[in-house]
């Protein structure tokens, strides 16, 4: 959603326009739009319902398009996890782009770990990998006896759109047994609301949720402050976090709750996407964290 159309591309590396990369992909993109009006909107009355329609005579029935939106039923209770997740178990050994040699493979890996496919991104995993480890993907509904099966060195939750609470109704019992087994265990947005869940937290809707970049988060750890990325309407209610999960991240925007620590247990998350890299390198430590994790548990 743009202002303006997108001029033709600058950079040495690009292949195609960004219209031919979007069509090429089923991604709607529409410009000639007020952003900052929308944004004021958004700030002022929440995330609205909407409808995009497309009419070449540009004829439409507002109307009826209205009563469309309007009869959306919205995230609360939607469980979405389903129509994101893969199908199968699968390895992945794909490490982050350098420039000058783009892609590489990871071929000595030091730990194994297992990606709970909640919609995971691949830079993600090409992150894990680039980290030492060897990454197995496993779908959404895999049983923590099938996981724990694989003998992982860890396990990361990856995030996904809808409501945690309602993807929860399986995946928290998983994250509970994990947990219990003392898996060193790594949360991203909907990965940390589900691990929130997981130790008797909640999750609320937000009035408008955060998304895109720039978003200023502080470590309550180190006092350093990222520039992040975000994407979730939902977050965890502070209030409702026991007293073995230990507050480690909040938003400097609203003060909302961005990370949680247990315990006692090796387990953490953040809300917000380190692996989108809008600092560009703020919040990479977190990665090199989890495998500190994992290492300190393997010498027990």
């Amino acid at each position: 959603m743009l202002r303006t159309a997108i001029t033709a591309p600058s950079s040495y590396r690009a292949t195609r326009h960004l219209d031919q990369w979007l069509r090429s992909r089923g991604v709607i993109g529409l410009s000639g739009l007020d952003t900052r009006a929308l944004t004021s909107l958004i700030r002022e009355k929440g995330m609205p319902n909407a409808v995009i329609a497309h009419e070449p005579a540009g004829v439409f029935d507002l109307a009826a398009l209205a009563r469309e939106a309007r009869a959306w039923p919205g995230l609360v209770g939607m469980d979405l996890v389903p129509q994101v997740t893969s199908v199968q178990r699968f390895a992945w050994d794909e490490t982050p782009w350098r420039w000058g040699k783009g892609y590489a493979r990871q071929e000595a890996p030091k730990f194994h770990v297992v990606a709970v496919d909640y919609g995971i991104k691949r830079n993600i995993l090409r992150l894990l990998a680039g980290s030492g480890c060897r990454v197995t993907v496993v779908p959404a509904r895999t049983s923590a006896a099938d996981i724990l099966a694989l003998e992982p060195d860890g396990v990361f939750l990856c995030y996904c759109p809808g409501d945690p609470a309602a993807t929860g109704e399986y995946a928290v019992p998983v994250i509970r047994n994990l947990i219990e087994a003392r898996v060193p265990t790594f949360g991203i947005c909907l990965g940390h609301q589900m691990l929130a869940l997981a130790v008797g937290g909640r999750t609320v809707k937000m009035h408008q949720g955060h998304h895109g970049a720039n978003h200023p988060v502080k470590d309550l750890k180190t006092g350093k402050v990222e520039i992040t990325s975000m994407n979730h309407g939902f977050a965890v209610e502070r209030a409702s976090l026991p007293a073995d999960a230990e507050e480690t991240h909040v938003s400097l925007f609203d003060g909302s709750n961005c990370g949680i620590a247990l315990k006692g247990r090796p387990a953490f998350s953040v809300q917000y996407h380190p692996e989108a890299s809008p600092g560009p390198r703020d919040s990479l430590y977190l990665f090199a964290r989890f495998v500190d994790m994992i290492r300190a548990h393997r010498a027990r």
